[in-house]
Formats: C-alpha cells, sequence, structure tokens
C-alpha cells in the first residue's frame, strides 16, 4: 500500500498532487461511500474509523469543499446544473428556480446537457473536475458509478433532481410526490364516471414513470375500475411520445374515454391525435397532464393536469448543495415536493 509520505509529497521537489477521497479510502482501508460520510459530517460512522479517517484528512491536506475546508481561498464562484436534454420548457422551470437562488447567493450558474451510452461514461465529471465548480445538481439523468465515484473522489458536492434510479441513501435528491398525483389524476377521470380509463407513462426505466404509473393502478382499484393492460402504452416525455400513444388507444376497438398523459408535452401530443381523429376534448375524450407547464393554460381547451413545483424544486436543490458547500449538515437526504390536481377544462362526464 501506498505511505502516507509518498501520497502527500510523491518525492522531494515534486508538484504537489491534490489528495482524493479515493487516495484518503485506500490509505484508511474503508471504502469511498465511508470517507465521503466523514467528510460530510455523517453520524453512521464508527469512532475508531472516523479518527481515523480524520487523522488521513490532514495528513493528505485534503481540501474538503465549502469555506469551512480547504476549497476556503479558491472559491469559483460556480455550481453547474446538468440535464439530460435541454429541449424541454420543464428543464427552464427548473433552471428558474435555481437561479433565483443563486442570484440571492451571488452565484453563477454553467448549464450543460449530456446524453447517456456506454463511451466514455465519465467524460461529464472529468470536464467539472478541470473547471473547479463548487458543486453540482444533476436533473433526471443517470449516474453511473464510475461518475459518483468520481465526483466524490474530487470532493465535488452533489445533489440530483427527480432521479432516474433510486437514488443511493447517502445521495442528496429532490422529487415529487410522483405516485400521489398519479393517483390523484385518476381518481379525479374515476370520479366523473370514466370507467375506460388509459395512461401514457414515460420511459418504463424512469423512477417518477413508474410512480406515476402505480399511482394510477391504484385509483383503478380504489375506484374499482377494471386495469386494462391494453390501455397502458410508455411514452418519451415528449410531445410525439403522446400522439403516437394517443393513436394507438385511441385506435383500438374499445377506446379510451379518458387519458392520464405521463406529463403535459405527452398530454399536448394526445391533443393533437385527438384533432386529426376528429374527437373533441373533453366532450370526446377526457385528458389530464402532469408537470403544470405554463403553456398548460393556454392550450384550448385548458389542460386538467398535475402540478408539482418545478421552480421550487430547483430553488430546493440549489439550497441543499449550498449547504453542502457550505459544510453545513443536510437536515435531511431526501426532500419530496407535494403535487397538486389543477382542474380546467379538458375532463368531463363521458358521453353516455
Amino acid at each position: 500500500m501506498t505511505s502516507t509520505e509518498d501520497v502527500a509529497s510523491a518525492g522531494a521537489g515534486a508538484p504537489r498532487r491534490r489528495a482524493t477521497l479515493a487516495a484518503v479510502a485506500a490509505e484508511a482501508g474503508v471504502s469511498l461511500p465511508t470517507v465521503s460520510k466523514v467528510v460530510n459530517g455523517r453520524p453512521d460512522v464508527a469512532p475508531e474509523t472516523r479518527a481515523r479517517v480524520e487523522r488521513l484528512l490532514g495528513e493528505l491536506d485534503y481540501r474538503r469543499p465549502g469555506v469551512h475546508g480547504a476549497r476556503r481561498g479558491r472559491r469559483s464562484g460556480l455550481i453547474d446544473l446538468i440535464f439530460n436534454g435541454l429541449d424541454s420548457p420543464w428543464a427552464v422551470e427548473i433552471l428558474r428556480g435555481v437561479e433565483d437562488w443563486s442570484a440571492v447567493h451571488a452565484t453563477g450558474v454553467a448549464v450543460s446537457a449530456v446524453r447517456h451510452g456506454s463511451a466514455r461514461p465519465a467524460s461529464w465529471t472529468s470536464a467539472l473536475a478541470s473547471h473547479d465548480t463548487e458543486g453540482v445538481i444533476l436533473v433526471t439523468s443517470e449516474l453511473t458509478a464510475p461518475q459518483l465515484e468520481q465526483l466524490r473522489g474530487e470532493g465535488i458536492p452533489l445533489v440530483v433532481v427527480d432521479p432516474v434510479i433510486l437514488p443511493d441513501a447517502d445521495l442528496p435528491s429532490v422529487g415529487t410526490t410522483n405516485w400521489a398525483g398519479g393517483l390523484a389524476a385518476t381518481d379525479h377521470l374515476a370520479s366523473l364516471g370514466h370507467q375506460r380509463i388509459a395512461a401514457i407513462a414515460g420511459p418504463p426505466d424512469y423512477l417518477c414513470s413508474r410512480a406515476r404509473l402505480d399511482g394510477y393502478r391504484s385509483a383503478l382499484d380504489r375506484a374499482r375500475v377494471p386495469f386494462r393492460p391494453e390501455y397502458v402504452r410508455h411514452g418519451d416525455f415528449q410531445h410525439e411520445g403522446g400522439f403516437a400513444g394517443g393513436r394507438e388507444l385511441l385506435g383500438l376497438p374499445e377506446p379510451p374515454t379518458a387519458i392520464f398523459a405521463g406529463n403535459d408535452q405527452q398530454a399536448l401530443g394526445v391533443y393533437e391525435a385527438a384533432r386529426q381523429l376528429g374527437l373533441r376534448v373533453p366532450q370526446d375524450l377526457s385528458i389530464v397532464g402532469f408537470d403544470d407547464l405554463p403553456v398548460a393554460r393556454w392550450v384550448s381547451p385548458p389542460l386538467t393536469t398535475v402540478r408539482q413545483p418545478l421552480a421550487e424544486m430547483g430553488r430546493t436543490a440549489a439550497a441543499m448543495l449550498g449547504d453542502l458547500i457550505e459544510g453545513k449538515p443536510l437536515r435531511t437526504r431526501r426532500v419530496e415536493l407535494s403535487t397538486e390536481l389543477i382542474l380546467r377544462e379538458s375532463t368531463s362526464s363521458p358521453v353516455r
């Protein structure tokens, strides 16, 4: 094993390399998450292990994030906000919330998008380390194990918004009550008397998509409306996915009289599918969306939808990241903000 002196000095006259969490973990003989817990002040570490790690952090001159650690004196005043795509008004609302926080705290926000694939899985995390970001907010993007390890190894604080998969319990995250939102949307349609209620969920591997679909199924059970597998489609959270799913559902021998779309963009795609088939909303087809994007109240008819507080999600994530940068302990690692059903004119009782 490399000695402390070797890591710290790397030879007389050699330029000093920044110690990483990975180096500290290797020297201490513990896992990387354990070192991360010590750095972030988590209590669930054995006292003797904490003492050993703290000693090595000092000996290796590890530079902790925040004004209370070794990033002091070299604050960049910059955080990174990373999306898996910037082609959605949904992303704009998240950005609005982050910018609200950053304006108050005199912090710059670098916005970028990443596309996922097997090639160079940690390339964007390398770029973050190179421009000395103070922290990262990752929105609806999958975080691979190598990427997370690299961020932790560089000591870069991270908060995830609307995680694609269930996040590690140690990873701070912000989401909304997706299951309750799916339940409320479908409850509303059932209360209007609809029996043929379909759903166009988002991608099946997305945590939020699965939760909304589970809420839909729970509402059907509660209303004693039979679940029909042929009434479920998976889209892409884009207009095209809603349009394609809507065409398929409305082309069934016994088409639905109501559709719960997994988000507002898919709901607008269903609007177009209905229009092309000569169907009226809501007289012939009731539609409920999810998000309450600004456009929802301006389409014709105005869209009944489930509001999730997108800007508040951005502000909350930024505030959590700010605490991490400052070295403050988080009150909770997982925040779920409440959703709310917003009734407009795209739903009505089915025609008898």
